[in-house]
């Protein structure tokens, strides 16, 4: 599967209609819960089936529904995938396909833009991620992503061992070797770290090291892999590729909890003394419309429907004219993901934030805002 990057997502987010529809499509496709091809056709059809019936469906769209269909009627290829994503939009020219090795929440959105909600929320979710396990002699380099290990270097020192009972104290002060012996042994697993860095790239560093290790590890490590780091794992260095990927995920989620309720702490704050937070769906719509969101804060699976303009892309939970130019607005599925997709286009960060009880308390969205 190609990478699916920040960047990517925003690109495709920004994709516009010229005027037609784009129908987004993200179909669950796991062979775990769906073994046959036939299973995976009726989970597409109770998708496709109403919306295909809306009197008020653009009649473009169905040229777009027919080719989603295509894609699992033709024989998708479900040997890596467990989710399928696809994007369309025929007078757009639009047509983005792309298998998830993770499940994905069975969702269908005609609008004016791409619906990238559960995208973000992956990316978040799955940022390609460092792993460096070091003892005194070993040091392995792990990269992750999207849950799948893409990088794999080793590194071994050998230090000198048994060298009481060989006598060699008494030819020199064999101490200071191997205290030398092994920080360079150090410096060699902080370089293998950066090599792969160089090579692959990664959001988040973990660092698995004995504590009397840690300290020299950390200050070899290359100045933008110290800003990278996101904690310790305490896993010793012959782990299995899945014991590290499953303690490396607990530890991204782990931050990312935390960074998330600073989020909406700071959110509710800012809101509360009418400074710059926004909280419900009309006024974070209305923040969104002017440009004005820093960070987009989303619930999980938060969707309504509403109206987009297509001459000015104000979005509102009431139309039909355009509170802004008096324009004819359109109807649209999914405000929400309407929301996230203008945005992004605008450049702002947006996170998707699941089972979070004080987000859905403030409305389910809130928008930290620029001025």
């Amino acid at each position: 599967m190609a990478a699916i990057t920040r960047d990517a997502i925003r690109t495709l987010a920004a994709a516009t209609d010229h005027g037609g529809p784009v129908v987004s499509c993200y179909l669950d496709v796991d062979g775990r819960r769906l073994p046959t091809r036939a299973d995976v056709e009726r989970e597409l059809e109770a998708l496709l089936r109403p919306v295909r019936n809306r009197p008020e469906l653009d009649p473009r769209a169905h040229a777009d529904l027919d080719r989603i269909a295509g894609v699992v009627r033709n024989g998708l290829d479900r040997s890596h995938a467990r989710g399928l994503a696809v994007f369309s939009s025929a007078s757009a020219g639009l047509w983005e396909v792309l298998e998830l090795p993770m499940p994905v929440r069975n969702q269908l959105v005609v609008g004016q833009h791409p619906a990238v909600t559960q995208l973000e929320s992956m990316a978040r979710d799955f940022e390609r991620m460092g792993v460096l396990l070091v003892d005194r002699q070993r040091a392995r380099m792990f990269v992750f992503e999207w849950g799948e290990l893409v990088d794999h270097s080793e590194r071994f020192d050998e230090l000198p061992r048994d060298f009481d009972d060989r006598g060699e104290r008494e030819r020199g002060d064999v101490d200071d070797h191997v205290a030398a012996m092994q920080s360079r042994h150090l410096r060699h697993a902080a370089a293998v770290a950066w090599d792969v860095y160089q090579r692959d790239g990664f959001e988040r560093l973990a660092l698995a090291v004995p504590d009397e290790l840690m300290g020299e590890v950390e200050g070899a490590l290359h100045p933008y892999l110290r800003e990278r780091s996101c904690g310790r794992l305490h896993l010793p260095v012959s782990s299995s590729v899945d014991e590290v990927r499953s303690a490396a995920r607990e530890l991204y989620i782990q931050n990312r909890r935390a960074r998330l309720a600073e989020l909406v702490d700071r959110l509710r704050a800012e809101a509360h003394s009418g400074r710059r937070g926004a909280v419900g769906l009309p006024d974070v719509l209305a923040a969104v419309s002017d440009g004005r969101v820093d960070n987009l804060l989303v619930s999980a699976g938060f969707a309504e429907e509403g109206w987009r303009c297509q001459a000015c892309d104000v979005l509102a939970l009431v139309g039909r004219a355009c509170p802004r130019c008096g324009e004819e607005m359109r109807r649209v599925d999914d405000v929400v993901a309407e929301s996230i997709s203008l945005a992004m286009s605008h450049g702002s960060q947006v996170e998707v934030c699941w089972g979070d009880a004080d987000l859905d308390v403030l409305g389910r969205i809130g928008a930290l805002l620029r001025y």
